[in-house]
């Protein structure tokens, strides 16, 4: 029997099994008989009612806690039917109105504030100065970095003590000019919830919600180019759910800015140079041999990834040559809407990863913006580590069906946005 190869990544083995090879990572992933389509799990707490005294209050996150995070640098809030930013709140008016997104930097960042200026004698630009400046010169302002510093300090990590004066301010500053950001949604379980496991992710946003969470989500991004040219790429993704790695079961994205493309990108980047058009010979035109076609909008489209560690989504936008901010806002609101939908008939139940790709501002080429969700319902152990060969729990072609009927039951229920359309036919196998 033939092995998968780059150029023919899927093939079935004689006894069932489903070999695939990554055409872009070279990862090699395996979906055996007797282990392949296993039910996905279900939430902890679905026996147990909600302590309605917590409400808003569940986690760090909630719409009552807005001070156990960092000061927000954007809010993102609805009034009537039209949708708002706001900048520059004090502490005193946070309350004051409901965000339904916010936007603010991670407590405990991945790449410091430290990074950025030891490494690179970056300095904290004059607007993080002066948003700094306005904060503190309330009381309440004073007294939340004070709070903030406080919690910093009780990690186990000595780079998050408060340290000094010169510290400290330091340490207020890069709440305000920092690259690790965080989008928070508002609702921690669904609007009218009564157990524990009706938990809120972004299959239950509406369609117009996933669109405002996606275009603030990429203005972040956005922001984060051009404030700090030294940065060459922005990481952004979803961690939905403990298993995933989510600190919170609480909807949120995460922006963050590096100076470095990474191994990845730089080798997608190097092929690109002898085939132009390496995307869609790498990886549509076997998705399209293999049927794995799921669903489209007007300006995206998703389908069944080959090749990945977990059973994986992959939703790219059609115009292949923009950054996400150079998209229409019509191409955008297409790609939400079927990212959206992905997500809809995944259910809040499963942890799953979204993961970002495009092309940075540096790049030039045919690069598509595309997210990738992930199903993390299987764990890599010892013969993954001895093998480099990862066991996939769902076969490709099982994903794709159960993927376009939860699409299909969620366009019946007014679920997802009426943008969407099934792609192919559900059943009969590869």
């Amino acid at each position: 029997m033939p092995e998968p190869t780059p150029s023919e990544p899927l093939v079935r083995m004689a006894d069932g099994t489903v070999k695939q090879v990554n055409p872009l990572s070279g990862t090699q992933v395996w979906t055996v008989p007797g282990r392949a389509d296993r039910p996905l799990p279900t939430l902890a707490g679905s026996d147990r009612p909600i302590d309605h005294g917590l409400d808003g209050r569940f986690c760090a996150f909630c719409e009552q806690r807005y001070l156990d995070t960092t000061p927000e640098k954007a809010r993102l809030i609805r009034e009537g039917h039209g949708w708002h930013t706001l900048t520059g709140l004090t502490a005193e008016e946070l309350f004051d109105t409901v965000a339904q997104f916010r936007l603010i930097a991670n407590l405990f960042e991945i790449v410091s504030v430290d990074y950025w200026r030891l490494n690179h004698g970056l300095e904290f630009s004059e607007l993080a100065v002066a948003r700094w400046a306005h904060y503190v010169s309330t009381p309440g302002g004073r007294a939340h970095l004070d709070h903030l510093l406080t919690l910093r300090s009780q990690s186990n990590d000595p780079r998050y003590a408060a340290g000094s004066p010169q510290r400290r301010r330091l340490t207020e500053l890069g709440f305000f000019g920092g690259f690790h950001d965080v989008v928070v949604a508002r609702r921690h379980h669904v609007d009218g919830a009564e157990r524990e496991d009706q938990l809120a992710g972004s299959g239950t946003l509406t369609p117009g919600e996933h669109r405002e969470y996606i275009d603030f989500t990429v203005g972040a991004i956005e922001w984060m180019f051009e404030m700090n040219p030294l940065i060459r790429n922005v990481a952004a993704f979803q961690n939905w759910l403990r298993p995933a790695g989510a600190s919170f079961d609480h909807l949120h994205k995460q922006v963050v800015g590096i100076d470095a493309l990474g191994q990845r990108r730089e080798e997608e980047i190097a092929r690109l140079a002898s085939d132009p058009d390496l995307f869609r010979h790498a990886i549509l035109e076997p998705v399209a041999r293999h049927r794995l076609q799921v669903a489209e909008t007007e300006s995206a489209l998703a389908f069944i990834g080959i090749g990945h560690l977990f059973p994986s989504i992959e939703v790219w936008a059609k115009r292949m040559d923009a950054t996400p901010w150079e998209l229409t806002p019509e191409e955008l609101d297409g790609w939400s809407d079927l990212l959206h939908a992905v997500h809809v008939a995944t259910g809040p139940a499963v942890p799953t990863n979204e993961e970002w790709h495009y092309r940075p501002p540096e790049v030039r080429g045919r690069i598509p913006l595309r997210a990738i969700v992930k199903w993390r319902i299987n764990t890599p152990a010892g013969f993954e580590g001895g093998t480099k060969i990862h066991i996939n729990t769902i076969d490709p072609w099982t994903l794709r069906d159960r993927v376009r009927v939860g699409i299909e039951t969620g366009l019946a229920g007014g679920l997802v946005a009426d943008t969407v359309r099934l792609t192919g036919a559900v059943g009969g196998g590869p």
